[in-house]
């Protein structure tokens, strides 16, 4: 625990306790985009014939990935929300509150799962009139969908879960709890679509039956912890009156308004990547798969640099709730310097490392191929990237919910404004379209940057 010292000293401990929070995040995160890029691995590794190739097995799981995201990533409140108002809770030793707000956002994700899994059909028929891709990519991506929609809710539930750890400054089950389940997904997807030993796999489908084994399996870690770490200090004593109080208080009101912000903000991320996918997937097979293998390797730098976030997160929250804005300020500091290490020694290991990643993503030699051309832009994301990832948990830490919401807003519009006069001045083909794209991608991070960092200066000094 942080606590008044001489300032060298108050610095080291922060520094420490910010790696105690990081660094299980990290180790977690490494994984995540990993279960992806497996996941487009094992596609890329399938046996193309005359009615599949391995472009469309590489399109089906990202078409089927991205409306995953279209639904997922609208619920994304369930994390950032509960992160935030437990870490304050927590600062001000409020464990009752804690306890509260863990009942109100699980309660909430069981409701919308229920939803979700009614909504299936009209669901994925809305959505195919969305992304435009070819009839073997069409087929493949909705037999993922249908398997996997029924992990939905695991997957919802497992979001509130992580803000609550996160939130109780405890990123080792955070930690566990993700590493059980891309270990079981990455582990389910390959035996059992390549299959092991005298078992020949299922194929394709294999991928997302892994999936929905994954989530379960961490659900019910998540809930293992709970009970048996959390349940007398946090929920001893918690009667059904507090039930109540969770789902009809006050407080509702608060959580409410703070997802709206946060359900917004989720709908501008879904409108640029589904837009990125949707978009490559009218320029072809090859064109969606390479930039899918892109967009899987330049997000292994934000799955790294969210574990700062992600202790940024915890303190800034943490530090509100106890009411030490001088303490609160210098985790920010701090925070920022660890991030900016980790973006210069991911410029090195693209700069490095970038031709091995795509071998490993597929081999098929006019994939590769079509990756190998956007190579330098890699070397951008880091650079770019970092300060708008770690932005992001500080804010949420502090449930400045408003400032979240107009960040994306302007990186929206900035998305599209760039993709749609890159298209008018340059009329892009096969060979161009991908370099105006990630162009467009790269301002939308310029965007939240500048805007949260402007917005920072503002809100520092009333927190």
């Amino acid at each position: 625990m942080v606590t008044s010292q001489p300032e060298d000293n108050t610095d080291k401990a922060l520094n420490k306790e910010i790696l105690r929070l990081a660094l299980p995040s990290i180790l977690a995160n490494i994984t995540v985009p990993l279960v992806g890029m497996v996941d487009i691995a094992v596609a890329g590794h399938l046996q193309g014939n005359s009615l599949l190739s391995v472009a469309a097995f590489i399109g089906g799981i990202s078409v089927g990935s991205v409306l995953f995201d279209l639904l997922y990533w609208n619920f994304a409140f369930l994390r950032l929300s509960t992160g935030g108002l437990v870490a304050q809770a927590f600062g001000r030793g409020d464990m009752r509150e804690c306890a509260k707000v863990f009942t109100r956002s699980v309660t909430l994700a069981l409701l919308l799962s229920v939803i979700l899994l009614s909504i299936q059909w009209p669901f994925q028929k809305f959505a195919f009139l969305i992304v435009k891709s070819s009839e073997e990519v069409h087929n493949l991506a909705l037999q993922y969908f249908l398997i996997r929609i029924w992990a939905a809710p695991a997957t919802l539930s497992l979001m509130s879960f992580r803000g609550w750890f996160i939130g109780m400054q405890d990123s080792v089950s955070s930690m566990l709890t993700d590493l059980i389940v891309n270990i079981v997904n990455i582990v389910a997807s390959i035996v059992l679509t390549l299959g092991v030993g005298s078992f020949k796999g299922v194929g394709f489908v294999g991928i997302a039956y892994g999936t929905v084994i994954a989530q379960y399996s961490g659900m019910a870690f998540a809930i293992l912890v709970t009970v048996f770490k959390y349940g007398n200090r946090v929920f001893g004593g918690f009667s059904m009156n507090d039930f109540k109080e969770a789902i009809h208080g006050s407080e509702l009101k608060r959580f409410m308004t703070m997802n709206g912000d946060l359900f917004i903000r989720s709908l501008c991320f879904i409108a640029i990547y589904f837009g990125f996918t949707t978009i490559a997937a009218r320029y072809g097979d090859l064109v969606l798969s390479a930039s899918t293998i892109l967009m899987k390797i330049l997000m292994l730098f934000s799955y790294i640099t969210d574990g700062f976030a992600y202790a940024g997160e915890a303190l800034t929250g943490r530090f509100i709730g106890a009411k030490e804005p001088v303490m609160m300020k210098r985790s920010v500091k701090y925070v920022f310097v660890w991030s900016m290490a980790i973006a210069l020694a991911f410029t090195v290991i693209y700069l490095l490392g970038g031709n091995w990643m795509i071998g490993v993503m597929s081999n098929d030699g006019s994939v590769v191929a079509e990756c190998e051309k956007y190579l330098f832009w890699l070397l951008l994301m880091p650079v770019l990237g970092c300060a708008a990832f770690t932005w992001d948990g500080i804010y949420q830490g502090a449930t400045a919910t408003k400032e979240i919401r107009n960040a994306m807003l302007t990186a929206f519009a900035s998305f599209y404004a760039v993709y749609f006069i890159g298209v008018a001045l340059l009329r892009p083909d096969e060979g161009t379209a991908l370099h105006i794209l990630l162009t467009a991608y790269f301002s939308h991070l310029i965007a939240r940057t500048a805007m949260l960092s402007a917005s920072w200066k503002k809100i520092k000094d009333i927190i």
